[in-house]
């Protein structure tokens, strides 16, 4: 070798995407220049880094008149009984803004960045963040509070597995050929060094025992008898080592389990039990902070003169820690600008997560926000159908906000474009491959964006589900995952990248304790 170490894969891949991140933001901007828009600053490379790139700073709110926005893409909070699909009606992809870099605080319009490019970037994000929290970020945790964190360091075994010569099943444990004389005592599992056997004598053995010294073999209590002489005659053949499980046939001590970044499933618990663990270092929940934006929200009861029920409240934060994230808090800020600065401002959080206000309505108050409080636009606004005003910001050194538009299912669009790339890399989790299912019918598309449809897996296809509209849950809740539907639709039997929906749970809560909310954790 010639003193510079090759690149792993990893890195090779990493870098690969961050170069396709970087030229499609490119075209971006090309097409910013083209329109005589000016290149925002979501195109910058480097602009979702660790910091090398800057991106254009949050407009100041100013000249996003409301009518640029799509009637069913509004960023405010709206009845899921009177809207509609955004795709029912397709027409070209509403304007988002972000500011020129030359004047941070003065407003631009400027075109949605890709639905893959901005789950790009907000990756890239997550690993400068997480780059950034190195070392601290680590914890030694005991067994019953690391389901569903990851591991910071390999899984070695501590002991050989098994760590002595046992019993595979309930029987007889034999030595040398039979018949065998059987003693009187048993062995049962947990008992220490047993007296050795001589040939032609046999014990009764629990599964699990340990075997005794010169023993050769075990047979099941289905495959011996005994006589009434105490004899024990074996009905087949007998191996040598039959049902003897040997010290270290899973492993030896040393050996890695699992590598870096495992998730910790009920099974890995498990497994680590068995090789000698009582902690796991683990990397901690990436913090997140909730703000639920809107006047016209109720917390219970039954919608009423105007005012609907709060249904992003309920439902973040269970999702949330189902992408690994740890909600240290719900707020309720209503449409009070200066409550959601101060929140903002106050918040030590690794990730801030506002629902509603993204867009440029009277009360859409999240731009002017990020302006005050200096933020860099990383992405403003994404071509996807529901979710278009969504966006992600780094408020401050270590800390990101996604804005998530109000209505339901847009807003878990944008959870999982956004919020779900980020808080992965935060977490250490690995990304998961994608896979492609084909439809069972064919999807409406919209000509230029790309619309994430609620789907059910029935055998090998995935079938479309009717309630799709931006402010509609009817559909997700049924859903297996989110069709990704490519500009201009997908025909019956068309393959489609398929996203999961993490459905699993976590009884350990949030600290473990015993208070705590339920976590899902995969």
């Amino acid at each position: 070798m010639s003193g510079q170490s090759a690149e792993s894969p990893a890195a090779q891949a990493r870098a690969a995407e961050d170069g396709a991140v970087d030229e499609a933001l490119a075209l971006v901007n090309e097409a910013r220049a083209a329109d005589g828009r000016g290149a925002g600053g979501a195109g910058v490379p480097g602009a979702a880094g660790s910091g090398g790139g800057r991106a254009g700073r949050a407009g100041s709110g100013t000249g996003r008149p409301g009518s640029e926005r799509g009637s069913a893409e509004r960023s405010r909070h709206a009845d899921p009984a009177t809207a509609t699909s955004g795709t029912d009606h397709p027409g070209h992809p509403a304007p988002t803004h972000q500011s020129d870099p030359s004047d941070h605080r003065t407003g631009s319009r400027h075109q949605a960045v890709p639905w893959s490019t901005a789950r790009a970037v907000a990756g890239r994000a997550g690993r400068g963040a997480a780059a950034r929290r190195g070392g601290t970020a680590e914890r030694r945790v005991p067994l019953d509070r690391a389901l569903g964190l990851t591991l910071a360091e390999p899984l070695a075994a501590l002991s050989d597995l098994p760590s002595f010569d046992t019993s595979a099943m309930d029987g007889w444990v034999v030595a040398g050929p039979g018949p065998w004389d059987v003693r009187a005592e048993g062995i049962l599992a947990g008992q220490d060094r047993p007296e050795p056997l001589s040939d032609g004598e046999a014990v009764r053995i629990a599964t699990g025992a340990r075997i005794p010294r010169d023993a050769t073999a075990v047979i099941r209590s289905e495959h011996g008898r005994t006589d009434d002489k105490g004899r024990l005659f074996a009905l087949g053949d007998v191996g040598h080592g039959q049902d003897i499980r040997p010290r270290g046939q899973e492993c030896r001590s040393g050996d890695q389990l699992l590598p870096t970044g495992a998730l910790v499933t009920p099974a890995v618990l498990g497994l680590a039990a068995a090789a000698g663990y009582d902690e796991l270092l683990t990397v901690a929940r990436p913090r997140v902070e909730v703000f639920i934006l809107g006047d016209e929200l109720l917390t219970e009861g039954l919608p009423r003169e105007g005012l609907i029920r709060d249904a992003l409240g309920p439902m973040l934060p269970a999702w949330l820690r189902a992408l690994g994230a740890e909600v240290t808090s719900v707020r309720r800020l209503g449409d009070d600008p200066k409550a959601l600065l101060k929140a903002v401002r106050a918040s030590d959080a690794d990730l801030v997560v506002t629902t509603g206000g993204t867009a440029s309505g009277p009360v859409d108050h999240v731009h002017p926000t990020l302006s005050r409080v200096d933020a860099e636009l990383l992405v403003d606004g994404v071509a996807v159908r529901p979710g278009h005003p969504m966006l992600l910001a780094r408020t401050k050194e270590g800390q990101h906000l996604v804005g998530l538009p109000g209505n339901p299912l847009a807003a878990v669009s944008g959870l999982l474009t956004l919020a779900e790339p980020l808080l992965r890399t935060l977490a250490g989790r690995p990304e998961q491959e994608p896979y492609t299912v084909p439809l069972q019918a064919a999807v409406h598309g919209h000509p230029h964006d790309t619309r994430l449809v609620p789907v059910v897996v029935r055998g090998e296809n995935a079938v479309p589900l009717r309630y799709n509209g931006p402010a509609m849950l009817r559909g997700i809740a049924a859903a297996d995952g989110l069709a990704v539907v490519a500009p201009g639709g997908a025909k019956a039997g068309q393959e489609v990248e398929i996203l999961d929906l993490p459905w699993s749970w976590n009884p350990a809560g949030d600290d473990g304790g015993a208070a705590s909310a339920e976590r899902c954790f995969t």
